[in-house]
């Protein structure tokens, strides 16, 4: 019986073969660029020499993490990491929602796929060419906003060398690119609500706004949940490739996060076990969080990601 059901499978298999090759370039990418280099993380148990490689380098076991815990900056860093990410979420979630909940209710199509094309348009732009964008509009001699300040008389103000505004500032600028593509995201799952829905609704005497509180955000709920869990998961990660690109010096009291930390202490210092050891610190971390968010779903909305 076994073997008939496994020759069954074979025959599927066999009918789809086109299928399974398309697959096949896929799998080859995250095997060569995402499972072969877990052969790395060996270096965060290893006093590792970039001459000696990882096969002649000192195993040190769990001295690297014991530093870890040690490490006064790294507190600091974790510290700048939990709070960035949590502004971003409390702030920069739930906007696109109502974004999305504002345009579906926009009727003149050529309007509404204009302000899609405008907010959405950010998203392609690198953070290279962003941090470019904003540290000359922020400029304390040459910027427009502090053009502003001053002629109504007030004195410049170095933006991005404050610790009191460079939080913000990558929070607006996470923001201004991300918020139009996360909304892309949030109309779609609008478009697979059935009509009929909205209908029933309206028959039952419920406004636009009743139809959107009743019908538009339950609608929206499971990709509101896989949305909210993928970013819990990233939660360590608080925007690494943005701060490389905005932040110096003065600012790392308040901006200095675990992937800069990383990128400092492996390409700055060279000490490349002890970054590692903080790349892996991270990524169990956010591991742990997916897993916990997707059993918190699970539990209370009855929704999750598997």
């Amino acid at each position: 019986m076994d073997l008939g059901k496994a020759g069954r499978q074979w025959k599927v298999i066999r009918s789809n073969l086109d299928m399974y090759a398309l697959v096949l370039p896929g799998l080859a990418f995250l095997l060569v660029f995402k499972y072969t280099p877990m052969y790395g993380i060996l270096i965060a148990f290893q006093d590792f020499n970039i001459f000696s490689g990882i096969g002649g380098s000192e195993w040190v076991g769990l001295n690297q993490f014991e530093k870890l815990i040690r490490s006064e900056e790294f507190y600091q860093v974790l510290t700048n990491t939990l709070l960035i990410s949590l502004y971003k979420i409390v702030i920069l979630f739930p906007i696109p929602i109502v974004l999305a909940l504002l345009l579906n209710e926009v009727r003149r199509m050529f309007f509404k796929r204009a302000i899609q094309t405008i907010i959405y348009l950010p998203h392609f732009l690198s953070w290279v060419i962003i941090s470019g964008l904003f540290i000359n509009i922020l400029s304390p001699t040459s910027g427009i906003v502090n053009g502003l300040i001053k002629w109504l008389g007030g004195e410049p103000i170095s933006f991005l060398s404050d610790n009191d505004f460079f939080r913000s500032i990558l929070v607006f600028t996470a923001g201004w690119k991300e918020i139009g593509w996360n909304a892309i995201i949030f109309i779609a799952a609008i478009a697979s609500i059935e009509q009929e829905q909205y209908e029933a609704a309206a028959i039952d005497g419920a406004g636009r706004i009743r139809q959107m509180i009743s019908v538009s955000l339950p609608g929206m709920l499971p990709t509101i949940v896989l949305m909210f869990i993928l970013r819990i998961g990233s939660l360590l990660e608080a925007g690494t490739e943005q701060i490389l690109t905005m932040y110096n010096p003065l600012v790392y009291e308040t901006g200095d996060v675990i992937g800069t930390f990383v990128y400092r202490m492996g390409l700055g210092q060279q000490d490349y076990s002890f970054s590692t050891a903080v790349g892996l610190f991270n990524s169990v971390v956010g591991f742990l969080l997916i897993v916990t968010g997707n059993m918190l779903s699970r539990k209370f909305l009855k929704r999750s990601i598997w």
